[in-house]
This record gives C-alpha cells, structure tokens and sequence, in this order.
C-alpha cells in the first residue's frame, strides 16, 4: 500500500493533477489556478493540508446543509455502518429506506404517497421524464412533449440536459438531445421598471398557458425549477406561477413535474419551494440536501394514481423497468432519516429567516454599487448579479470572468465562493454564524469592488 510521506498541499495537488478530471472545470486552468485539496471539514469549514480554512459559503455545491461532520449525522451513519452497508432493492428491502419512504411522504406536500429512490439528480429528473411518458402510455395515449422553461437547467445526463435551457451545458450536445417545448421563464430579473414580481410572473405565464392550450395532447408534463433557476443564474420568481401553472395543468391534464433538487429541504424559506404556491405536482424530484451533503441519494415522489397506473401482471410490461445499483443504500438513507430530523429538533426554518435578513442587511449597501444590476434573495438563496451597465443591465462579457476574480478574491481570503458567471450567490449551510455571516458579506464585497474595476 502506498503510504504518503508529503502531506503538503502542493504534493496532493500533483497527484490529483496527474489523474483526476474535476467537474464543471476547464482542466487547463489549474495550470495558474490554483487547485485546493481539503483534508477536513467542521461547521461551516474546510481546512486544507497547510492547515488554512475556508468559509464554505455555497455548502459544497447547495447540499451540505448542518455544516460538515455533523455530530447527529456522524453517529447514524456510524451506527448503521455496523448493520448493513447496502443490499439490492429489488426482491429486498430494509428498515432506512421504509422509513425513509415513511417520512418524506410525511413531510412532503400532501398527495405524493409513493417514493422511488434513485443516486443522483439527474437521475429523479430522467426517472420523472420516464415515469409520464410510460404513464401516458399505460393508458393508451402516445405522448411525446414535455415543456420547459428559457434559462432552465435540471441535470447534465441525456435526458435530464434534454429539458434543460443553459447553453453552457446543452448546446454541444444538442444533437443527441430530445427537443422539448420551450416557454418564457418568469425570472424576475427582467421585469420591467416598476414593476412587481407578482404581476411580471403573471404577465410571462401568459406564453406558457397558450403553449399548453396549443399542444395539450401532445405534452406529457411540464417540468420547472420552483421559484429559483439555480444554475441558470439564481434567477427568481414569484409563486404565483406556480399556482397558475398547477390550474392550468390540471385543467388540460398535463402533469407537473417540480425539480426541488436544489431549493428543497429548507432552501427558500419552506421546507419545500411548492409550499410557497401551496400545490403538490405530479412528480417531485429531491436531492442534493437529501442527506445533508454526506452520500448520493435522490427520491421521486409521486402520487397513488401515478403508482397504479403502472400496478399489473408483469407480462403486461406496465412496470416501471429503471434501477440503479445503488438505489436506496442503507447508509445514504440513514444520512436522509438524520437530516431530516434535525429539522424537527429545532427550529430550522426560523433560524434560516433570521440569517437571510442579516446576509440582506449585510449587503443592501451593494443596491447603489454602479455595477451591481440586482440583489435577489429567496429564502437562504442571496444573489448578486454584476452588470457592465447598471441603467440597461447590460452583462459584462463572459471573457472578462469577472466572477471568476471574486472567487480567487474570496480564496485569497478563505472563503469558498463559486459564482455563477457573473453572479455571485451565497447559499451557506445552516449553522452559519453571525460573525461568519459579517466575514462572508465583507470579502463578498470587496471581492465585487476588485472584479469591476
């Protein structure tokens, strides 16, 4: 076994260079960007090997939520770790994932009765995708449509990056791609002058409403971020839509499909972003904070009508044919089952109302800033978007990477930021502190200063 003499930053580095291929990451760039390899985390922290910490303001991509390392967490995993790592789920079961199944049902908008479990987010969006059209099928009609938002993104695998909207990820794959139905998106950023979120989100579902009027019959559902367009710029809008848009699905029989993979669990200011608009869609996916940042797992709740249509002799080939190797592990589940109770042990989304009003007070001095065109909050998601004109908001050009200079700012400063092109977001994990929170907003700033000038 090969035993590391060099627990140095820079040897760690070179070792991950010479093999690994990160994410969402022009590899080419490590060459003058430096890469930071982490040994460990606590709270809100990550601490590489030279012993420097950072403020993890984006909980390591929206899914740690009670920090890193969480002592309730820990001990459930650990304690389940003793009892069964992972079995088959098919022909088996076991008691995390029943109980699992048990609580999300609970906690759930009411009518999604029946979960299926899958590893990741793009794979609920793919079974979500698959589970309409074959249900449309089931029933004898021949569906091919779903109906998308401008600007939207749900996943990076075929299907999932089908229904997305964000050229940065789909355009080069287009040819292999599904062509959805593509509406407006009510992304309040738009707006005109004075105008409110709630009567811009009501002018833009008017595209919408005559796109589903117009090919009813064709579009097995609808899919939407609710309330925020995480990867497509933290770009938000009013629940109104969401309530127009459940009408008018239910009057044309169309389903929903709500992608709470990224704004579920306590994110907006409600443990799920639909209870805002008070509705249940037909399908709704959850990842990402599932766990509490801790191991992969995604679950698809679905209705008993949608459970039933698929309900019959095997030889009818109504089932549902979709597995993964890992659906439903029992120590991902346990992370789940101990996330979620943390919510019940405390006063979480309270907590979470109180921090949002201190990040927003925080940073309301930016609203002036000549080249911030918005600051944008829902719930525990706060976005700053830079403008090269703050009058036209007029973008700057995505060569100049001015978000990019806020992030090497922020490590610079030991802080984890990762803006989105040129909005810069902060969406920390729960336990975030005051004096952490002062510390996020004041190198976020003068991060800003730096980058614009």
């Amino acid at each position: 076994m090969f035993v590391n003499t060099d627990n140095t930053n820079d040897a760690w580095t070179q070792r991950d260079l010479k093999h690994l291929w990160h994410p969402c990451t022009q590899m080419q760039d490590h060459e003058w960007l430096p890469l930071v390899p982490i040994r460990r985390g606590r709270g809100a922290w990550l601490e590489d090997f030279s012993g420097q910490r950072y403020l993890d303001c984006i909980s390591s991509w929206w899914v740690n939520l009670f920090g890193h390392c969480h002592p309730h967490i820990n001990a459930a995993i650990k304690q389940q770790l003793d009892q069964l790592e992972h079995v088959i789920l098919a022909g088996f079961s076991h008691a995390p994932a029943i109980r699992l199944a048990e609580q999300l049902v609970t906690i759930t908008p009411p009518g999604l009765d029946r979960v299926f479990l899958a590893d990741n987010g793009s794979a609920a969006v793919e079974v979500a995708l698959k589970m309409s059209f074959q249900y449309w099928k089931n029933l004898g009609q021949s569906r091919t449509k779903f109906v998308t938002l401008s600007n939207s993104y749900h996943g990076e695998t075929l299907g999932a990056l089908a229904v997305g909207d964000v050229g940065l990820y789909r355009e080069i794959y287009s040819p292999l791609l599904l062509q959805p139905m593509v509406a407006p998106s009510p992304d309040c950023f738009t707006r005109e002058a004075g105008e409110s979120w709630e009567d811009h989100s009501r002018r833009q579902f008017t595209a919408m409403a005559s796109l589903l009027q117009d090919n009813a019959s064709d579009i097995c559902a609808v899919i939407v971020e609710p309330l925020v367009q995480c990867a497509g710029g933290m770009r938000m809008y009013h629940p109104v839509y969401l309530s127009l848009l459940r009408n008018l699905c239910d009057q044309l029989d169309i389903h929903l499909i709500a992608d709470e993979i990224a704004v579920g669990f306590g994110r907006t200011g409600s443990m799920f972003a639909c209870q805002q608009a008070d509705i249940t869609p037909d399908f709704m996916c959850l990842s990402k904070g599932l766990t509490g940042g801790y191991l992969p797992l995604s679950a698809v709740m679905v209705s008993e009508t949608t459970y039933q249509a698929f309900y019959a002799e095997y030889t009818s080939m109504k089932g549902f044919l979709h597995s993964h190797s890992y659906t439903g592990n029992p120590l991902a589940c346990t992370a789940a089952l101990a996330t979620i109770e943390l919510f019940s042990q405390q006063d979480v989304l309270g907590r979470n109302q109180q921090i949002a009003e201190q990040i927003m007070n925080q940073i309301s001095e930016l609203e002036d800033h000549p080249h911030v065109g918005e600051i944008r909050q829902t719930g525990m998601i706060t976005a700053i978007e830079l403008v090269a004109d703050k009058a036209t908001k007029k973008p700057f050009p995505w060569q100049q990477r001015r978000g990019l200079k806020v992030y090497q700012h922020a490590l610079k400063n030991a802080m984890l930021l990762r803006p989105l092109g040129n909005v810069i977001y902060f969406m920390p994990p729960y336990i975030i502190s005051d004096d952490e929170i002062k510390q996020m907003t004041q190198i976020a700033r003068s991060g800003i200063d730096l980058a614009v000038k």
